[in-house]
């Protein structure tokens, strides 16, 4: 049910969040950089962008001489991601959680994943699909809510199960109910090892100084106790 739910969501900010990605400061501020930062040069790079939103991973990537394919399960995003990148770039609607059908084995240099697996209520489907449109020694860089502030946000009772939570987000002009699954570091980074990836860096980012104008309250915050975690892995 929460996967309906996740989707409606989406499909209702689609607009606003895109309007806002630019300069929004958890995104552009505090995600994008530490994201962008493993993902090292684009230039000549086959990319998959697995959950792209509206497209702004993309607009990057390719200003950037990549090449990017993305793939989300909202329609909106993917009509925002279409209009950000109107002459460059695939995109396709598509569930994270089903097999890449469309997606030929090896096909890809780089995976950018970014705040999208919380959404997943089972990575390892997810994480196979990955290795297998993987070329070998491909890179996989993964940005998600990191589980220790989630344990917090939450109230959580038990750090150990893997549970379904929600919360409202109000940063886009009205509310929105958000679902997503809370889970605990290692439920985290074991599907990565149990499918074929090896971990080569961990990062539990700092926001960048243009956030503090923004958001003084969460970059303060921010400075003090991670909200995200970035994960790089290679095909091993």
């Amino acid at each position: 049910m929460s996967k309906e739910k996740i989707l409606q969501a989406y499909n209702s900010l689609a607009e606003r969040y895109n309007a806002l990605i630019d300069h929004k400061p958890h995104n552009a501020y505090y995600d994008r950089p530490n994201t962008l930062a493993l993902v090292g040069d684009p230039n000549g790079k086959q990319i998959l962008d697995a959950g792209c939103g509206p497209g702004k991973y993309a607009e990057i990537l390719q200003s950037q001489g990549g090449t990017v394919t993305g793939i989300d399960s909202s329609e909106k995003m993917i009509y925002y991601a279409k209009e950000r990148n109107p002459d460059k770039g695939t995109f396709f609607v598509h569930d994270l959680e089903a097999p890449f059908s469309m997606l030929a084995n090896e096909s890809f240099d780089i995976i950018v994943c970014a705040l999208t697996l919380h959404y997943l209520k089972d990575w390892n489907a997810t994480i196979k699909e990955f290795y297998r449109v993987l070329k070998p020694n491909g890179h996989l860089v993964v940005s998600i809510e990191h589980p220790f502030f989630e344990y917090l946000y939450f109230n959580s009772l038990v750090y150990f199960e893997t549970e379904a939570v929600q919360c409202t987000w109000s940063g886009f002009g009205f509310p929105v109910e958000i679902h997503s699954h809370r889970r605990s570091l290692s439920q985290c980074i074991q599907p990565f090892l149990n499918n074929g990836f090896l971990i080569s860096e961990l990062v539990e980012p700092k926001p960048l100084k243009e956030f503090e104008a923004l958001d003084p309250k969460h970059f303060d915050e921010l400075n003090k106790f991670p909200a995200f975690m970035c994960v790089g892995a290679i095909k091993n």
